[in-house]
């Protein structure tokens, strides 16, 4: 099977290079210009405040974690894990439940 699958890989390949014109036009790439917002806001100060701001500060600013509503313990712990399992954020357990405790603090719990 692969003996006959082969040959015929080869040969598309040797087609798809003479109308590289064609596949130069598909692939060509340009760039863009983005203009995102910045801020130099920290959390305030406070206990998990470093674990707060040394994990989240780099995807999050502070004003927009600080703007959510108020959610209970176990939807902050929610948040915090969907952020390390789905964007693979680099939180050790420690920092984790750091960071679920200063925003039940800092947001009140409903």
């Amino acid at each position: 099977m692969l003996r006959t699958v082969l040959p015929v890989v080869a040969v598309l390949g040797l087609v798809l290079l003479a109308s590289s014109g064609q596949a130069a036009a598909i692939t060509k790439l340009k760039s863009l210009k983005l203009n995102v917002p910045t801020s130099d806001t920290m959390f305030p100060a406070g206990p998990g405040s470093d674990a707060i701001n040394n994990n989240c500060i780099a995807c999050h600013s502070a004003d927009h974690v600080l703007n959510q509503p108020s959610l209970s313990r176990g939807a902050w712990q929610e948040v915090v894990n969907k952020m390390i399992t789905d964007y693979k954020a680099p939180i050790s357990a420690d920092d984790a439940k750091a960071i679920v405790d200063y925003l039940v603090r800092a947001k009140g719990a409903s």
